[in-house]
């Protein structure tokens, strides 16, 4: 079955071109069977490549998927026009009323800054508690998994000396999760993150369970029970060139930006990137959606009602 996203979304063309199989409204319409209803919070500056990174992994299911693009109600992007925004993404408080089968929360470029002084974090907690309530499972990324844990657990970051960023090796903690189902036990996974989550601030009785970690760069992802959420600190949505436009980004702003780790080919940054971690992009996702599937409600009003 496809993905249905806004019928003019740039992010279609790209779809398509790749063999994802998207549907317009008037088809889904005719289709009688109830879609899984995802939506995805982009907090991301470059709102078209982040949503087409995480609509291709998404659309990749046998199920019919309606995906619904979601942006801070208070904050005004710098880089997506508000003619952008306003055609294809629905403000948070227009939503909040609604119910969703799963709900993706990306990660944001403010790893600097204490969650506290994020202008919109008030808004932030009250999606997070909202999450509670109106979603059957939500899956963090990145900044996004670092908000969601210090606030549903109280877990603080601790700033690398150094930024980790490139292809990682890690390992696969827990074999027997759904949600790492056809994982390899060894794989690479793109990092860029200025934090880390230390593995004893894990609160005790939290549920937290590691399910991938590295020796190189510590915790990956974290099945949270307690929250019907999943915490990935990396990026496996991430596309062939996601690494190096941010290394390019940096150069170019004066940074001096330490070379992606294991990215480029021979180390040679003029060579072509090679994508190693693709079909675990897809794995992921096509098992967090098989375990929302077999677990969500048909009647969408029962979502986060303690009925599943």
């Amino acid at each position: 079955m496809p993905i249905r996203i806004p019928d003019h979304l740039p992010a279609r063309k790209t779809l398509e071109a790749e063999g994802i199989a998207v549907m317009d409204s008037t088809r889904a319409a005719r289709q009688d069977i109830r879609p899984l209803q995802i939506g995805l919070l982009n907090l991301m500056p470059n709102k078209e490549r982040t949503e087409t990174q995480f609509a291709r992994l998404i659309g990749a299911t046998p199920l019919q998927i309606d995906l619904t693009l979601v942006r801070i109600s208070d904050h005004k992007s710098k880089n997506t026009s508000e003619a952008y925004l306003a055609s294809f993404y629905e403000k948070w408080e227009d939503v909040r009323a609604s119910k969703f089968d799963g709900f993706v929360v990306t990660g944001a470029p403010i790893a600097h800054l204490p969650f506290e002084e994020v202008r919109y974090w008030p808004e932030m907690v009250d999606i997070l508690d909202w999450t509670q309530k109106n979603v059957h499972a939500t899956m963090f990324i990145c900044w996004g998994a670092q908000a969601a844990l210090h606030h549903f657990h109280g877990i603080s970051r601790k700033r690398r000396s150094e930024k980790a960023v490139g292809v990682y090796r890690h390992q696969t903690c827990a074999v027997a999760s759904p949600y790492l189902r056809g994982f390899s036990d060894d794989l690479a996974i793109p990092v860029s993150r200025s934090n880390d989550i230390d593995p004893a601030s894990l609160p005790e009785g939290s549920g937290l369970e590691v399910l991938i970690d590295s020796d190189e760069v510590g915790i990956c992802m974290l099945d949270d029970p307690k929250h019907r959420a999943l915490h990935m600190l990396n990026h496996l949505e991430y596309d062939n060139h996601s690494l190096n436009d941010e290394y390019e980004r940096d150069k170019k702003a004066g940074l001096n930006p330490a070379r992606p780790v294991g990215y480029y080919p021979d180390d040679n940054p003029d060579s072509e990137p090679e994508n190693r971690w693709r079909s675990h992009g897809f794995l992921l996702f096509q098992n967090w959606i098989n375990e929302i599937y077999q677990t969500t409600p048909f009647d969408m009003q029962e979502i986060g009602e303690g009925k599943s």
